[in-house]
């Protein structure tokens, strides 16, 4: 099993539809864990209450954050909205109890999950792959200098990332300003991509408000990640990019293409802006 497996490994819980799970601190990043593993969690527990119809892969996934998750034990509580013939809709609350036994809601979650491998394969788009050098040519967080930006954190060592150098300056304190990261992208040892694998993917470069040279804390307000296809076996190219920025907020845009030149999911979330550097 590998490690992000062992991550969204659940156990049934106290009641029909819901599921006890342990948070590792091994995904932590920036003081707090990271919102795309468990979206993948969220969505792995829907996965679980739906698919008594074979709807177990995750189409479309939007995710409210309402409070930081900590490393430990979470509950999961799920709800079928409805279970049709070609996908199967539900909610998720993610769930934690204070050390005084007051429950405390992290995550809320809506999902529509259904079988990929019945989608129509035809695809119609303007977009275009990341234009990457070869991998071997891009940046990893080892190249990092002395004093970079780079957050040291455990979740480094669980994905194998090589960023684009031409979108890398902010790593090393020059960010570019027109926010934009891009990267290839894998975990680290060495589970090939899935449909859950990319909810993850969605949210595993850094926040793209650091090209914009605002370092730090960005928390996410709202997430939603669309898969269109079941990614073929190796690297993924991720490409984060912001449009808009506006009231202290910022919008992150996500597309993650596979190795066969296939869109396999889309995202955008809404995240606070880290605050200004005091001068």
């Amino acid at each position: 099993m590998s490690e992000f497996e062992d991550a969204l490994t659940l156990r049934d819980g106290e009641f029909p539809g819901s599921y006890a799970v342990d948070i590792s601190a091994g995904w932590t990043i920036g003081g707090g864990i990271n919102g795309g593993l468990l979206l993948a969690t969220m969505a792995k527990a829907m996965s679980d209450a739906l698919g008594g119809r074979g709807h177990t892969e995750p189409l479309a996934v939007s995710a409210y954050y309402l409070s930081p998750t900590r490393p430990g034990l979470a509950m999961v509580e799920t709800d079928i909205a409805r279970q049709g013939g070609s996908s199967s809709t539900g909610s998720a609350a993610l769930v934690q109890y204070a050390d005084d036994g007051r429950r405390e809601e992290r995550i809320r979650a809506m999902g529509s999950f259904t079988d990929l491998s019945r989608l129509p394969t035809e695809a119609t788009t303007r977009l275009t792959p990341p234009d990457l050098p070869p991998v071997e040519q891009c940046v990893s967080k080892d190249d990092a200098p002395a004093g970079s930006p780079v957050p040291d954190a455990p979740l480094l060592e669980r994905t194998d990332v090589r960023f684009d150098p031409a979108s890398a300056g902010w790593a090393m304190g020059q960010p570019s300003g027109r926010g934009l990261i891009q990267a290839y992208f894998r975990l680290a040892d060495g589970q090939e991509p899935d449909p859950f694998v990319l909810l993850f993917a969605c949210d595993a470069l850094p926040p793209v408000s650091m090209d914009l040279g605002r370092y730090g804390w960005a928390p996410t307000i709202e997430f939603t990640v669309n898969v269109v296809a079941r990614p073929a076996p190796g690297w993924l190219r991720i490409k984060h990019y912001t449009e808009h920025t506006a009231a202290g907020h910022f919008v992150e845009d996500c597309q993650v293409w596979d190795s066969e030149d296939t869109l396999v999911a889309q995202s955008r979330q809404l995240a606070r802006m880290p605050r200004e550097p005091k001068a």
